[in-house]
């Protein structure tokens, strides 16, 4: 029966009539994406046109920060972007907001509104559409069904979310022909706590911001020429790696609906050892689903720039255009939910799980972050002096020195039971969070503190075939034109690499909000920038602004404070991880000793000077993802013994009587039955262990039971459950290559991988 069901699946994965759609086209021919770009986007060009001069000002100075929203001006907004959504088929609007549960959550309410008329002693009730500032500006979700880490009790349900004036408004498809209004939204508790993601990352921009500008204010001449930095942002670029499998084969996998992740199954004779799928070409029913999500995206002004096949089989990544990092967070959630969407469409499944595959590269999603100021100027870009960049120079010290200091927190931003699957693999960076910066940039580093002049040819040696001439490579191909050449490297070992102007950071997971882990790099380098800052105010005394001499004597001091934690080599190496260790670098390698580092004294004051945490939110965020990986470990647990106990032993056990009934028939008309009882002697001993591993298994979580205590469960799920689960897969994992095909009950890699 099972085996029916999987040859079943895969001949209609190979049968399937694709998926087509309407572009929006002009004389036969699709529309360019600028044209479609934001169409469903409530943008500030949109509400110029929209709303008076009056109060869109008024707006615009709230959205700078500069006086608060009134009455007036929201109801004015609400009445505009109800019409223009109105007009748009929209029926229901929802305050769109990110709980701490890696996923987005929305209530949609109906623009519909009943009004009562009495005339003559008779009530008349007449239905209208309505929608005011008040309604525009909060709701109020029951708050005591989301994670809240001990800050709210059951019975205390009341929250609220309130729009981030930061994101504009946008319209999503809705049922029939209808659109729902979607209104970015933070939530917070009815004492003003974060409950969600976006509250502390637009905490997190505030603080970046307010030292930034003041550390560009002593650096900068000041005249009438020079327009002073206002504003100073973080940007971000989310790389988004994720896995599509079929549809109907991810339906007769228990531990993917459930978990997200395969609990058991072998790898296949071939995967990704050819390195022949990364950047190959693109199976036309993946593309058909991708292209219909960029055009969803296109229109609701999320701007994907790339799509390609990644290393594994089935693998596959988008990847945006920079934005400011508060919107970038908000596309990058709607890119995931697109994607789920849409996959369901063309009949596949998404897997954003870190490591839904045990054997091949699993899923990141890697973070690239710089930071730009309101004149357009990244103050990471080197230029082609990188020697005499001061600016560039400060600021990429500060955040050497912020990731020195708080390496450990940030691979707390980063842990979770799905993405220790991953951390250290040969796809992912280590536990060990240290930088990369590339030849050229550590020579001019070393060179400063050193007080000597840069070798510009410090990288010539290693290139044999080529000539390095300044920035362009000489391919000594007369057809081929002459290339730049990037100031560094690539890295792919370095959990944070500088890769040119910006900074990524690759140890993120594929399927956690990015809020998180920005948040704290935000917070960690604002906290250095104010040490800048004063350094800045000490050095150039009663002068006006600080010299090239005194930025250049900040420059060395924070070099030369930082540098251990640039590493120029394989973060892979076994040696790497002893000289971390002599650096005096952090190597943690499983998520409860990660967790615990958000708690840890000099990280916890960081985060409350910055203003980005209260202590109450930081226990609170400490509690709920160390409940988090309690919940995803034992869910796993429970699910592999479920599937082992109900399908995999039977299957064993019919293939055994099968083998036994076929020795015994041969025996009887007196024929050898050597090889099948081989194999049965060769099959028992392994379906012994399998059933004495999972009664261990099972054991243990009946004792975990009466824990209570999270801290200590998630050390028992990290020390003695996931182990155990390891044991019972080996021996579930051998009998998937011994047991006739068609008594095993699951779809394998090789279906997964390749029926798509």
């Amino acid at each position: 029966m099972a085996h029916a069901a999987r040859i079943s699946s895969v001949v209609d994965s190979l049968t399937k009539a694709p998926r087509n759609i309407a572009f929006p086209s002009k004389d036969g021919v699709p529309k360019p994406s600028s044209e479609i770009f934001g169409e469903n986007v409530f943008s500030s060009k949109v509400m110029a046109k929209m709303l008076p001069k009056p109060v869109f000002k008024n707006f615009i100075k709230q959205l700078k920060g500069n006086e608060s929203l009134d009455k007036g001006t929201a109801d004015a907004i609400a009445h505009a972007v109800k019409v223009w959504a109105i007009q748009r088929g929209a029926s229901h609007f929802t305050h769109w907001f990110q709980p701490v549960n890696d996923s987005t959550a929305e209530k949609h309410d109906s623009f519909l509104t009943l009004k009562s008329n009495y005339e003559e002693g008779l009530e008349e009730v007449t239905a209208i559409d309505t929608f005011s500032g008040s309604q525009l500006l909060q709701s109020e979700p029951d708050a005591s069904s989301f994670p809240s880490g001990g800050m709210r009790t059951t019975f205390e349900a009341r929250g609220y979310t309130v729009w981030d004036t930061k994101s504009p408004m946008f319209l999503q498809d809705g049922p029939h022909g209808t659109a729902i209004l979607y209104i970015p939204s933070v939530f917070i508790s009815y004492n003003g706590e974060a409950l969600d993601e976006k509250s502390v990352l637009l905490r997190s921009a505030e603080a970046l911001n307010r030292v930034c500008v003041e550390v560009l204010d002593l650096i900068s001449p000041k005249d009438s020429e020079t327009p002073r930095t206002k504003s100073v942002h973080s940007t971000l670029g989310t790389e988004q790696e994720y896995f599509l499998i079929d549809r109907a084969l991810y339906t007769l996998r228990p531990d993917l609906k459930i978990t997200g992740r395969t609990l058991l199954g072998g790898l296949p004779p071939r995967h990704q050892q050819l390195e022949d799928h990364y950047f190959g070409k693109i199976p036309s029913r993946v593309l058909a689903a991708i292209s219909e999500v960029e055009y969803e995206l296109a229109r609701v002004g999320a701007p994907i720039k790339t799509r390609h096949n990644e290393v594994a089989p089935a693998q596959f990544e988008v990847a945006p255009i920079f934005e400011e990092s508060m919107l970038a967070v908000d596309h990058n959630m709607l890119t995931m939910d697109a994607l789920h969407r849409v996959a369901h469409r063309h009949k596949l499944k998404v897997l954003f799980h870190e490591k839904p595959f045990r054997g091949v590269n699993g899923s990141g999603k890697h973070c690239n972050w710089a930071l730009s100021t309101d004149q357009g100027e990244n103050l990471l870009d080197p230029t082609s002096n990188p020697e005499t960049n001061n600016r560039f120079l400060l600021f990429l010290v500060a955040v050497l020195q912020a990731v020195y200091e708080h390496g450990d927190l940030l691979r707390a931003g980063i842990a979770s039971a799905s993405n220790d699957h991953r951390l250290g693999a040969q796809e992912a960076p280590p536990g060990i969070i240290s930088v990369f910066l590339g030849t050229q940039l550590d020579e001019v580093l070393n060179a400063i503190e050193e007080g000597r002049p840069v070798n510009h040819q410090v990288a010539a040696p290693q290139l044999e075939e080529v000539r390095v001439k300044g920035t362009v490579l000489d391919l000594k191909v007369k057809s081929l034109p002459a290339i730049s050449r990037d100031l560094t490297d690539r890295n792919r070992t370095s959990p944070f690499a500088f890769t040119g102007n910006k900074f990524e950071f690759r140890a993120a997971g594929s399927k956690q909000s990015p809020s998180f882990p920005v948040a704290l790099l935000n917070s960690a380098v604002a906290s250095v920038l104010v040490r800048i800052r004063d350094a800045l105010v000490k050095q150039k005394g009663d002068k006006p602004v600080a010299s090239d001499e005194d930025q250049l004597a900040v420059i060395r001091a924070f070099i030369a404070t930082s540098k251990n934690v640039r590493f120029e080599g394989d973060n892979y190496s076994d040696e790497w991880v002893v000289e971390a260790n002599r650096r005096g670098l952090a190597n943690i390698k499983k998520s409860p000793e990660a967790f615990k580092r958000l708690l840890r004294p000099e990280n916890a004051e960081m985060l409350h000077r910055t203003g980005v945490f209260s202590e109450p939110e930081l226990h609170s965020r400490y509690h709920i993802l160390v409940e988090k990986y309690c919940k995803d470990v034992t869910i796993e647990a429970h699910t592999l013994l479920t599937m082992i106990q109900q399908l995999v032993i039977p299957a064993c056990f019919a293939y055994r009587r099968e083998l036994a009934e076929a020795a015994a028939n041969l025996a009887q008309i007196s024929v050898g039955a050597g090889p099948e009882v081989d194999l049965l002697n060769k099959l028992t001993p392994i379906v012994s262990d399998l059933q004495t591993s999972s009664a261990e298994l099972g054991d243990l979580m009946d004792k975990l039971n009466d824990v209570t205590d999270f801290a200590a469960l998630a050390d028992a799920c990290s020390e003695q459950v996931l182990p155990g689960m390891d044991k019972v897969r080996g021996f579930a994992d051998q009998l998937e290559g011994l047991v006739a095909d068609k008594h095993w009950p699951f779809p394998k890699y090789t279906e997964l991988f390749f029926n798509i």
